[in-house]
């Protein structure tokens, strides 16, 4: 496994699905509903069109999740899966908030070992592997810093959904107020990589996601030092039979700031 080479096909895919849903979003695009109510657009059909073609052609021996491709269960037999997500935070792109990312990751044994999130709307493109750490490189300004998760135990800044945040969340800023300075939101697979480059420190999600909301935050996350279990404290894997994460998880800069 070529570490830099996925980087590089990866990074390039999301680009240029993140395009692509940005000619979108400057249109009256209709919205379409799952069974699920979640919504689903055009540019969640398109973007993850180019990228599935594209993993496909560059790298056929593995296999593939996305959330917007029907899954027949066949990946698990292959210890390299990507998970995708096309337009993460498709409520955010109908809101025209945004806050919308592109999720591309490479796990390897259930573990995430290579993720990319690009941002369409500000062009910031976030991107790690074990082999290189976590990178990001600004949209406007075109540098590149590494990353790495701050090391605070008080005056924390809490990041929260923008679209999905409950009462449990709230409980435990209540419980823990007198070590949070701040309480921000922020959409989609932004709220991991805000952790990672110590813009925020702690993230705690009660509620359900899938593994193609996490796969490439977790990968950057935890690349830049930051530590990520479900609630229940076990290791969150990947690839697995079933996609949703049912008990939450967090992401937090440092062993001191898990909470019960």
């Amino acid at each position: 496994m070529d570490q830099n080479k996925l980087l590089e096909v990866m990074k390039k895919l999301a680009q240029e699905a993140g395009e692509l849903i940005l000619e979108i979003y400057g249109t009256d695009f209709d919205v379409d509903y799952k069974e699920d109510a979640s919504p689903l657009t055009l540019a969640d059909r398109r973007a993850n069109e180019h990228i599935v073609q594209g993993l496909q052609k560059h790298f056929p021996e593995y296999a593939i999740l996305s959330e917007e491709m029907k899954d027949d269960g066949s990946r698990r037999s292959n210890e390299y899966c990507f998970i995708v997500d096309p337009l993460d935070g498709t409520k955010e792109f109908v809101k025209r908030n945004g806050q919308f990312t592109v999720n591309i990751a490479l796990a390897y044994q259930q573990h995430p070992v290579v993720g990319v999130i690009f941002v369409p709307v500000t062009g910031d493109l976030y991107f790690a592997s074990t082999e290189t750490g976590a990178w990001k490189q600004d949209g406007k300004s075109g540098e590149i810093t590494r990353l790495h998760v701050s090391d605070k135990t008080d005056a924390l800044i809490w990041v929260g959904s923008k679209s999905h945040s409950g009462e449990k969340e709230k409980a435990l800023v209540e419980k823990h107020r007198d070590q949070i300075a701040e309480v921000i939101s922020a959409g989609s697979s932004i709220k991991g990589c805000l952790v990672a480059e110590q813009k925020a420190d702690v993230y705690y999600r009660f509620g359900l996601t899938c593994e193609w909301d996490t796969a490439a935050m977790h990968c950057i996350a935890e690349t830049a030092g930051a530590v990520i279990r479900q609630m229940d404290h076990s290791e969150l894997l990947y690839n697995r039979e079933n996609t949703l994460n049912e008990k939450g998880f967090y992401i937090v800069n440092r062993e001191e700031n898990v909470w019960e």
